[in-house]
């Protein structure tokens, strides 16, 4: 269980959005973190591989046009 401060300003507009989706504020936020959660995670994964390459799994800018049939 997770309870979070909101200020007031946020907490009028969840209640509004709320009211008007017909949903709890509860369902409202869950949804708010899973999907910003999920972005954190591509985030973090994405600079874990930029500090980390796996070797022989960089290509130049010319190979990958070729792959993708861009070379003109």
């Amino acid at each position: 269980m997770l309870a979070v401060r909101l200020d007031p300003e946020l907490e009028a507009r969840l209640t509004a959005v709320a009211k008007r989706m017909g949903r709890s504020k509860s369902h409202l936020a869950r949804e708010a973190l899973i999907e910003r959660i999920e972005e954190l995670e591509d985030l973090a994964l994405l600079e874990e591989a930029l500090r980390n390459p796996e070797p022989g799994e960089n290509i130049t800018l010319d190979q990958l046009k070729r792959e993708l049939g861009l070379d003109g």
